[in-house]
C-alpha cells in the first residue's frame, strides 16, 4: 500500500495506523472464531486423542530429559491416629536426595513399599503436586493414607506329613496402639505330643528421636526331645532388637532353660546337662539376598553371617559360648525350561571360651548343631541343618540310653535306644537343578520339577575330642543323598514332594529311601 499523496512517507499517518490495527483485530478475531469453531466441531474422541499425544509428549519429555526439581513439603493426609513424624521418619530421607523429577517418582514408588511395609495402613497413594507458584521448581509431595482395623488374628491347624504330626497356631494383633506404628502380639503354638510356645511382643519402627527401629519379645517355650534325645526342655526368654538397620541386625536374648529327663533313662551326656541354665547372648547377623525369588531362585545370590556370644551376664551359671554360622547361595540360570542351578555351603562351629582349658568343657546340649529334617536348602537359610532323606535330629553323634532291667529299651516310637547329642563343627552342601514342566496347565500354576544332591558332616570339638580330630576322620563323618521331585511354590511356603535315595549313612543315623515331603519357607 502507498502513501497518501503529499504525505511523508517516514511520517506515520494516524488513520493509516487505525485502519492496520483494526483489520489485525478483525483477522485476530476471525482466527480465534476459527479455533473455537474447530475445538468445538471436533468429536470426543478426536479430543481425547489430541489430549493423549500431548499428555505423552510431555511424559517422553520427563523421561528422557533431566527435569531439575526440589521437594518444597510433603504433606500427610488419611492418618486420624499414626502420629506424622512416624511417616515422615520414613520418607523424607527418600525424597530429601531427589534431585530430578525421574528421582522424585523412584522417590515416591520406594516410600509407599516402605509404609506398606510397615503393616498398619489398608492403602497408601503418593501425589507429585506443583509447589507454591512463588517458588518455581518445586513440588509438594502429597501422601494419603487408609489406616488399617486395630485388630486382627490367625487361627489354623497344620500338618506336617513328613512329622507325622500336627499343630495348633493361634495369633492376635494390636496395630497401631499408641499411634507410632507399634505392633502388639500374642501368640500361642501347640504340636501335639512335642512342643508349647506361648509368647507376646511389641515392635516399633520409629520411636521419637531413635533411628532404628526397636523390639522386644517376652516367650515360653517348652519342647519334647524325648524321641530323640531323651529330655525335655524348658525356656523363659527375652528377647530386645538393639540395632535393624540395612543388611545388619543386633539383639540381646536372655533365657532361663530349663533341662528334664521325665524317663530318668537319658545318656550320660544328657544326664550331666540336666538343671538349670542361664543363657545370655549378645546376636550379630549380616544378611544380603540378591536372588530374583526366595522360593525358585534362577538367578542372584544370597549370603548370611551370624555371631553369637553368650555369657555376657554376671552370674556363675550364665553359659559361656561362642558361635559362628554361615550360609551362601547362589542360583546360575540355565537357558532353557527356565531351568537353573541353585548350589550352596552351610557352615558352624560352636566353642566353649572362659576359664581354664575351656575345650575342655562340655558345650550347651541346645545349642549345638542337630543335622535332618524336612527343610529344602534351596529357599531356606538357617544354618547347616538340613539334608534332605534324614529324619528330624536323625544324623551325627549319638550315645546309648541307659538300660534298666524294667526297660530293656527307651520306651521311644522307634524303640532305638539312642540320644542323638549334635556336634560342635557341622558343615553341610548341596546341589539342586529346577526346571519346568512340559504341561502348560503345571507350568502356570508354578509347579516345576527338581533334582538334587546333598551331603553333610557333623563332629564333636570339645571335651578335648579336638585332639582326635583328623582329615580323613573329617571325610568318613559326611553322609550324602540324591533324589528328584515336585516342587509347589506359594506366597507363604514351598512344598516339595520328593523321592530320595541315601548314598551314604552310619549305624543310627535315622534315614532311609523313599518319598519325603518338605514344607519350607524363606528366611
Amino acid at each position: 500500500m502507498e502513501p497518501h499523496p503529499g504525505s511523508d512517507p517516514k511520517t506515520p499517518n494516524p488513520d493509516y495506523e487505525e485502519i492496520e490495527d483494526d483489520e489485525a483485530d478483525e483477522d485476530d478475531s476471525e482466527l480465534e472464531e476459527d479455533d473455537d469453531g474447530d475445538d468445538k466441531s471436533m468429536s470426543p474422541d478426536a479430543r481425547m486423542q489430541r489430549d493423549r499425544a500431548d499428555m505423552d509428549s510431555l511424559f517422553r519429555r520427563l523421561s528422557s530429559e533431566r527435569v531439575p526439581v526440589r521437594v518444597h513439603d510433603i504433606v500427610v493426609k488419611g492418618n486420624k491416629k499414626t502420629k506424622d513424624s512416624v511417616i515422615e521418619a520414613e520418607v523424607e530421607h527418600l525424597f530429601r536426595d531427589a534431585n530430578t523429577f525421574q528421582q522424585l517418582l523412584r522417590a515416591a514408588g520406594v516410600a509407599k513399599l516402605q509404609l506398606q511395609r510397615l503393616g498398619i495402613f489398608d492403602s497408601v497413594s503418593i501425589t507429585l503436586d506443583a509447589g507454591p507458584p512463588e517458588l518455581p521448581g518445586t513440588a509438594n509431595v502429597v501422601i494419603d493414607v487408609s489406616e488399617g482395623s486395630l485388630l486382627s488374628g490367625d487361627f489354623g491347624v497344620y500338618s506336617k506329613p513328613e512329622a507325622r504330626s500336627w499343630s495348633l497356631e493361634a495369633a492376635a494383633r494390636l496395630k497401631n496402639l499408641l499411634g507410632y506404628g507399634d505392633l502388639w502380639d500374642g501368640s500361642l503354638a501347640y504340636g501335639w505330643g512335642q512342643s508349647l510356645e506361648v509368647s507376646s511382643g511389641v515392635a516399633l519402627p520409629r520411636f521419637k528421636s531413635i533411628p532404628t527401629p526397636i523390639s522386644g519379645r517376652i516367650s515360653l517355650l517348652s519342647q519334647d526331645w524325648l524321641k530323640f534325645s531323651s529330655y525335655k526342655e524348658r525356656a523363659l526368654g527375652l528377647s530386645l532388637s538393639l540395632l535393624s538397620t540395612g543388611n545388619h541386625d543386633l539383639s540381646y536374648n536372655l533365657s532361663w532353660r530349663t533341662l528334664t529327663d521325665p524317663s530318668q533313662m537319658s545318656s550320660y551326656t544328657v544326664r550331666r546337662q540336666l538343671g538349670h541354665n542361664l543363657v545370655s547372648a549378645l546376636k550379630y547377623a549380616f544378611k544380603i539376598d540378591y536372588r530374583d525369588s526366595p522360593m525358585r531362585p534362577t538367578r542372584g545370590h544370597a549370603f548370611v553371617s551370624t555371631t553369637q556370644i553368650g555369657g555376657l551376664f554376671p552370674d556363675l551359671r550364665s553359659l559361656r559360648f561362642f558361635r559362628q554360622e554361615f550360609d551362601l547361595r547362589y542360583a546360575i540360570p540355565l537357558g532353557f525350561y527356565r531351568a537353573a542351578l541353585n548350589f550352596g555351603i552351610s557352615g558352624g562351629v560352636l566353642l566353649p571360651w572362659g576359664g581354664r582349658g575351656s575345650l575342655s568343657s562340655p558345650t550347651y546340649l541346645p545349642e549345638r548343631f542337630f543335622m535332618g529334617g524336612n527343610t529344602s536348602p534351596v529357599c531356606s537359610l538357617i544354618g547347616p541343618t538340613s539334608i534332605l532323606g534324614f529324619k528330624s535330629r536323625g544324623l551325627g553323634l549319638a550315645e546309648p540310653r541307659r538300660v534298666t532291667r524294667d526297660n530293656p529299651n527307651d520306651g521311644s516310637p522307634d524303640d532305638s535306644g539312642i540320644d542323638n547329642v549334635g556336634g560342635d563343627l557341622a558343615l553341610t552342601a548341596f546341589a539342586d537343578i529346577s526346571f519346568d514342566l512340559p504341561l502348560s496347565v503345571l507350568r502356570n500354576a508354578g509347579i516345576h520339577g527338581h533334582v538334587f544332591a546333598c551331603t553333610g558332616s557333623l563332629n564333636k570339638l570339645s571335651e578335648n575330642s579336638y585332639k582326635e580330630f583328623s582329615v580323613q576322620k573329617f571325610k568318613d563323618s559326611f553322609r550324602s543323598s540324591v533324589g528328584a521331585g515336585l516342587v509347589v511354590p506359594t506366597q507363604l511356603f514351598r512344598m516339595e514332594v520328593n523321592y530320595c535315595y541315601i548314598l551314604k549313612k552310619q549305624e543310627h543315623d535315622k534315614g532311609k529311601t523313599g518319598v519325603q515331603f518338605c514344607f519350607s519357607s524363606p528366611n
